[in-house]
């Protein structure tokens, strides 16, 4: 039977024990989600799928753990509650009905899908079988995202009206599988680096964006694919912002926080520069497969960033340091300093586990997910013909995860 939205899992979907996870590709997401996965006391690792058999064989050396060729073959595994699926966003769809038609909880990387219609039917699919679909890991996850819009809910500052957000990396000189340059599978800087983008601006515009402006750029004929963006977004609440991402690597927006890197780490001055010699695919594969060994670290010294994202509310500003917030209001600036003791992915497993036991719903459910993809493409769609895109898939969040004292004054 189908579930209303927020609510609660039938007995019969929630786990009686600790929640036991399956993993869908055992990658560079999937790894950088262990620590999280270890640091909770109800969940644990079951088991992986990964079409690799040397990959199969780490893990099961590393983890002791069973591991699958197939999906179909994981979702036999006994006493699997829920998985994880970080297989290629072209795979999504297939992979999470499976899981949801066998009653398994499904957390999905983004982007969810490569298309609208794929992420309609993943949600449709969720909400038939009764079970929780979460869309993450995502940079609103970031606690200086979550304190920003602790901030505005709380109404000193009047009422949001503008953020703004950029981002500079070398995302396209990166190790990439061809599917990840392609925009048509779900590949591109817009689609794989805007869906974090506009998963923040959504979050502390209040959800429901109106309409899409936007220009993309390939400025790389070696290696073609959308790797630059500037995307304006109205709300319906009269609030816009603009979301910048370049992936081309020549300019890193760690200069803008503070030297500090995407995850929270001190990064390198002058970072070396990567290869534009475009390499043979499978050249690309061993080396992303390299990377995944060495998947990001549970916990930082200093706050994550995804670039710099600065808020301006009628009554004051907010923006991001290394340490925290600033907050610029008439009486000066005033510094506050987060709490690093609990990482993004952390918080990804917590809202899972949350929704699964039917403690409240999701925030970054499948229509939530769903409506961050709209964006996504209406932007694309927007560059080619050069138009404003009208939004139709919008929502506002369901709840949201906030601490009692979650920042306190430097």
């Amino acid at each position: 039977m189908a579930l209303a939205p927020g609510e609660s899992m039938n007995s019969n979907s929630k786990p009686s024990g600790r929640v036991r996870l399956g993993m869908v590709g055992f990658g560079t997401a999937a790894r950088a989600f262990l620590p999280a996965v270890s640091r909770h006391p109800e969940f644990e690792l079951a088991a992986i799928v990964d079409p690799v058999e040397q990959i199969r064989a780490q893990a099961a050396a590393e983890f002791g753990i069973a591991t699958y060729a197939r999906i179909e073959e994981l979702l036999l595994h006994p006493g699997l509650d829920c998985v994880y699926v970080g297989s290629p966003t072209q795979l999504h769809r297939e992979h999470v009905e499976l899981a949801c038609r066998a009653r398994k909880h499904v957390l999905v990387e983004k982007p969810m899908a490569a298309s609208l219609a794929d992420a309609q039917s993943m949600v449709e699919t969720a909400t038939i079988s009764g079970v929780v679909l979460l869309v993450g890991h995502s940079h609103s996850y970031d606690e200086p995202i979550h304190v920003m819009h602790n901030l505005i809910a709380g109404g000193d500052l009047g009422e949001v009206r503008m953020v703004n957000t950029w981002c500079y990396s070398d995302w396209i000189y990166r190790p990439r599988r061809p599917d990840e340059l392609d925009d048509s599978e779900g590949g591109g800087v817009t689609i794989r680096q805007g869906a974090h983008q506009f998963d923040i601006i959504r979050l502390l515009c209040g959800g429901q964006a109106r309409t899409v402006r936007a220009k993309a750029f390939d400025f790389d004929p070696q290696r073609s694919a959308t790797g630059a963006h500037i995307v304006f977004i109205e709300f319906a609440n009269g609030a816009a912002a603009t979301a910048v991402y370049n992936g081309y690597g020549r300019f890193a927006s760690t200069e803008l926080v503070g030297g500090i890197g995407e995850w929270g780490f001190e990064a390198p001055a002058h970072a070396p520069a990567r290869s534009r010699t475009a390499a043979a695919p499978e050249d690309e594969l061993r080396a992303k497969q390299e990377r995944a060994k060495h998947a990001i670290p549970g916990r930082a010294p200093y706050q994550p960033h995804f670039g710099l994202t600065l808020v301006s509310c009628e009554r004051g500003e907010i923006r991001q340091s290394p340490d925290g917030l600033l907050v610029y209001t008439d009486e000066g600036v005033s510094p506050l300093k987060l709490r690093t003791d609990t990482s993004p992915r952390e918080r990804v497993i917590a809202e899972f586990y949350d929704a699964i036991i039917g403690r409240r719903p999701a925030l970054h459910d499948g229509q939530w997910g769903l409506a961050n993809l709209e964006i996504c493409l209406a932007a694309l769609h927007s560059s080619r013909n050069g138009c404003e895109i009208s939004l139709t898939h919008q929502c506002a969040p369901k709840s949201f995860y906030s601490r009692e004292t979650p920042a306190r004054p430097v």
